[in-house]
């Protein structure tokens, strides 16, 4: 056997590990109880199906859709790949620690997911149908590292770019597949004039950075709780906007260095970060003053939810003396009232959602095409899941729940599905 022949044979064999290590670890996706007494299910294609809004998608955008597009005086600021003197490669991004970039060997699912989320509608189509899916709504992929900056005006340049590109896109395509305009808040005169600018256009809603300064966090930080962004929540109330805060943009989530990085990282650092402008909101008064406002946090997870509303009023009842200022309602009714949060596969928070009062909060997503998310086996994650849910419950969950916060026509999307809004 030639040195080619062993070489060859010993790609071979590893890909066929890596293919079986992808099985081995995909096999939980497959897992369901089945749907046994059902009304109604979440199967493709089935003439029973509920309508499924999935309210967190991404798209994987042009590589060099900034290089091409922004104002040449940011240009040499935007991420980018750089090798060492020691041949080393890494990802260099304004607001992030310096990420080694791994040759990650893919196979079987994991691959797949790793190739689809094109911003082709035609494919994008193809890939929901055989998910179930009959609406989307878009985040950016690339583009989350736009807010990893501390210059805002930086920022919004790069927000400007994504906007117009998805504009361009899914514009036509918006009924049914709709990308949230991006905004910068750290810097409030431009954060307005592009809600201005996107709301003419026909955005759905809006997409905004859990802090508006990006890091750690810092006691002289601007923070969404100050009336110095009354001005920015007067705006959108007046677009009647809905606005989410998707995870892992408020600062650097990859904090954790060695052994469980990853799932420090994911857990501490990316998740757990989210729930801090859902508090700014709902305990400083905001919406006493703006009620029209509706906000969501996306990809964050539900099950931390419950814990939140009864921390909330915990504190704003037992340290009362320090709690500025008064509420005209308790923090937990207000998130009721006025806000949503999106979740892939949370089985704790599905749980206590009924006991809870949130069965008109929580919105659920596959998360296409991100290995955290169920494309392409949502049918069996609902089945999981949701078996302990009423009918009513689980079309709330699965798609009217998102159809109320975002705007969507069930009515049409329905007729999507049967042929005759195609």
């Amino acid at each position: 056997m030639t040195t080619a022949e062993r070489s060859s044979m010993n790609l071979t064999i590893e890909a066929m590990d890596a293919l079986q290590r992808s099985e081995h670890f995909n096999a939980h996706r497959l897992a369901t109880p089945g749907h046994a007494g059902w009304e109604r299910v979440a199967t493709p294609g089935a003439p029973d199906k509920y309508v499924m809004i999935s309210a967190d998608t991404h798209v994987n955008e042009p590589p060099n859709l900034w290089v091409e597009r922004i104002d040449e005086q940011y240009r040499s600021r935007l991420p980018r790949i750089e090798v060492d003197a020691n041949g080393v490669t890494w990802s260099v991004v304004e607001g992030y620690h310096p990420v080694k970039v791994r040759d990650l060997k893919m196979e079987g699912e994991d691959k797949e997911r790793a190739e689809v989320g094109k911003s082709d509608p035609g494919e994008r189509l193809k890939d929901h149908a055989r998910d179930g899916i009959d609406a989307e709504v878009i985040f950016p992929n690339r583009g989350l590292q736009m807010w990893a900056t501390p210059d805002p005006l930086f920022s919004q340049a790069m927000c400007r770019v994504y906007n117009d590109w998805a504009w361009e896109v899914f514009g036509a395509y918006n009924d049914r597949m709709s990308p949230l305009a991006c905004l910068a808040t750290g810097d409030i005169e431009s954060a307005v004039a592009e809600i201005e600018r996107v709301a003419k256009l026909g955005f759905r809603g809006l997409s905004l950075p859990c802090k508006p300064a990006w890091g750690p966090g810092r006691a002289e930080d601007p923070n969404y709780n100050l009336p110095e962004f009354d001005r920015l929540w007067a705006c959108i109330e007046a677009h009647d906007l809905p606005f989410t805060f998707h995870v892992s943009t408020g600062k650097d989530p990859r904090t954790a260095k060695g052994n469980g990085g990853a799932v420090i990282n994911y857990v501490i650092h990316s998740l757990a970060p989210t729930a801090e402008p859902i508090v700014n909101l709902c305990s400083s008064g905001v919406l006493d003053r703006f009620p029209g406002l509706r906000f969501a946090s996306i990809e964050a997870g539900i099950g931390w939810v419950p814990w939140m509303l009864r921390a909330m009023d915990e504190a704003y009842e037992h340290h009362h003396f320090w709690a500025f200022p008064k509420l005209k309602m308790m923090p937990s009714e207000y998130y009721r009232q006025h806000c949503y949060a999106s979740f892939q596969e949370d089985k704790p928070g599905i749980d206590l959602m009924r006991e809870y009062g949130l069965t008109g909060n929580f919105m659920w997503a596959n998360d296409y095409p991100h290995h955290e998310g169920s494309w392409p086996h949502s049918e069996q994650a609902i089945e999981r899941t949701m078996g302990e849910l009423t009918d009513e419950e689980r079309a709330n969950v699965l798609g009217l729940n998102a159809a109320r916060f975002f705007g969507f026509d069930v009515a049409k999307l329905v007729a999507y599905r049967e042929g005759a809004g195609a």
